[in-house]
């Protein structure tokens, strides 16, 4: 069996849909990162395949990538894919030791997310001019993402069968296609339930689409940079001054939720977080708050 980049990496493609159920941004992801590399040593050390690859072969790619003015992030990430990339060589038994394991990545720091207070959500909410004909359905969705803290996937892939109006939960799929139930709040649950009795059930939904909620005009499932859009267009429309995602919509639920008083672990569940520190970023306000507190009260500042 060939153990060139090319013929590995398409193992690692295989083994990352089949063996780790990973969804397919994700795969895409990896590959991508992978593709960087192998081109990287197929120019420097032709010789070289992943096989017999060395750490040092590894640190040089590195250097040559942060050299090339790469952020910090993304040098991280693209070592996360090269060490994940090295352990599946060790799992299926193609080489004895894992020459990433010492591969360091570059010191981060949590960046904070950007968010949005609750009266900027609502402005947002309230700009969507319900007698238009996808009004409703633009308010239906945005108001989920913000009481469900859903990512833009989930909410593009949500389906009928997957609402529970009755106990007011969501089923939704995540990263992994792990699914989990995520509770809904009363208003976006009322905008979802007129949305699809009083819009949805009047479209034709396009062969293949008929289990998703949110569709188009052409009657197809809404895509993520339709999403995007529409956000956009609604942030432009009461001239807030801000970069606005699907993702801040999750940032914004996320911290206001713990600002409130919520759990940490209740809040990583409705995130579908798998570790709690990727949680513990939208702590960041609650601890400004309490070191003012502290300043302000404490008789020895």
């Amino acid at each position: 069996m060939s153990s060139s980049w090319e013929n590995l990496i398409r193992q690692f493609q295989h083994y990352l849909k089949i063996e780790r159920s990973l969804s397919k941004n994700s795969i895409l992801a990896y590959l991508q990162d992978m593709e960087k590399l192998s081109k990287y040593m197929e120019t420097n050390y032709p010789e070289i395949n992943p096989v017999n690859a060395k750490l040092t072969h590894l640190r040089d790619f590195v250097n040559t990538i942060a050299t090339l003015g790469v952020s910090e992030y993304t040098q991280a990430r693209i070592i996360s894919g090269i060490k994940a990339f090295f352990r599946f060589l060790m799992y299926e038994d193609m080489i004895q030791e894992d020459p990433s394991q010492l591969l360091e990545s570059p010191k981060l720091g949590r960046k904070l997310p950007d968010t949005l207070s609750f009266e900027e959500i609502n402005s947002i909410l309230e700009s969507i001019q319900l007698g238009l004909p996808e009004g409703h359905r633009n308010r239906a969705m945005l108001e989920i993402l913000y009481s469900s803290g859903l990512r833009v996937s989930e909410l593009t892939d949500l389906k009928m069968a997957n609402i529970y109006t009755d106990i007011g939960f969501l089923r939704v799929i995540g990263k992994g296609n792990k699914d989990r139930l995520v509770p809904v709040g009363k208003d976006a649950l009322k905008y979802l339930k007129y949305y699809i009795e009083e819009i949805r059930a009047h479209q034709s939904p396009a062969k293949g689409h008929e289990e998703f909620v949110f569709l188009n005009r052409r009657g197809k499932k809404l895509s993520r940079v339709m999403i995007f859009l529409i956000i956009k267009k609604q942030v432009e429309a009461i001239g807030l001054k801000k970069n606005v995602s699907p993702h801040t919509f999750r940032h914004s639920f996320a911290t206001h939720m713990i600002e409130g008083g919520a759990d940490l672990r209740a809040v990583q569940e409705m995130l579908g977080h798998e570790s709690i520190t990727t949680t513990e970023i939208y702590t960041h306000l609650d601890r400004d708050y309490l070191r003012q507190v502290l300043n302000e009260f404490h008789p020895r500042k």
